[in-house]
């Protein structure tokens, strides 16, 4: 049977600190989804939207900074599912990186986001979204990041 994906871009922003990349990451809160958990700048590509257009959008909507799309490199596509048969657990993401941004980032979004910190990449906060943790921590082990990632389906 076919299924619908719901395709997300997400905005891996990164920064040299003292000791070494740090990452911009903020705690949900009243999303309905991972609130309490830290997570990287995200959201849903809309319709007539293509990928990079949405992390642009989202790094906007969501820190108040303009990205270009040359900036915005990729890093992998993560097709996912909650095995659960409903169709919006379905989703292929598309994560880049990005050290090159105008503007400060800042919480724009209070309902949305509790807190927005700079984290080094080799020391994460916890609680983190699980699929986005599982892509930061292997870009911090310094080996390369899978092109694609399967993350929910039975191995």
């Amino acid at each position: 049977m076919r299924f619908s994906v719901v395709p997300a871009s997400y905005v891996v922003f990164l920064r040299e600190g003292t000791g070494g990349d740090e990452v911009l990451l903020h705690l949900r809160q009243g999303t309905g989804y991972m609130d309490g958990h830290w997570a990287t700048i995200a959201g849903h590509v809309e319709e007539g939207e293509s990928v990079f257009a949405a992390a642009v959008r989202e790094a906007d909507e969501e820190v108040g900074v303009h990205v270009a799309t040359a900036d915005l490199v990729p890093l992998t596509v993560m097709h996912r599912t909650e095995n659960n048969g409903d169709p919006i657990e379905e989703r292929v993401d598309f994560l880049f990186t990005c050290r090159r941004w105008a503007g400060e980032p800042r919480r724009v979004e209070p309902d949305k986001s509790a807190e927005l910190a700079w984290f080094p990449l080799a020391d994460l906060p916890s609680p983190m979204v699980p699929h986005e943790a599982l892509v930061l921590e292997c870009l911090a082990s310094g080996e390369d990041v899978p092109l694609v990632i399967p993350y929910g389906f039975e191995r």
